[in-house]
């Protein structure tokens, strides 16, 4: 007789990436200050914030979607490396 216990979801192994993020001066259209953040590696990630801490979480959070989807579709995550005209500023890490 065959068992009808359910089979345990087979788990993913976490990784961890870490990617350069570039942060430059900025100004939002009424004038006021602001920081866009991008991280070179990830066509798309392009964000801002009124801080440069803002703007590094915000970008941390579009670079923690891009990554998950990018699993979901079955992409292959970029790993390349900068251009030395790339201004790096700060790095996130995200584990999924």
């Amino acid at each position: 007789m065959e068992s009808t216990k359910p089979r345990p979801a087979q788990s993913r192994r976490q990784q961890t990436y870490v990617f350069d993020i570039v942060l430059e001066p900025d100004a939002f259209a009424s004038g006021e200050p602001a920081w866009t953040a991008y991280c070179p590696d990830l066509p798309g990630t392009t964000t801002f914030g009124k801080t440069k801490e803002e703007a590094l979480r915000n970008v941390h959070e579009v670079v923690q979607m891009t990554i998950e989807g990018m699993i979901e579709d079955g992409e292959p995550i970029p790993t390349s490396p900068l251009t030395e005209t790339d201004a790096v500023e700060s790095k996130v890490i995200v584990t999924v």
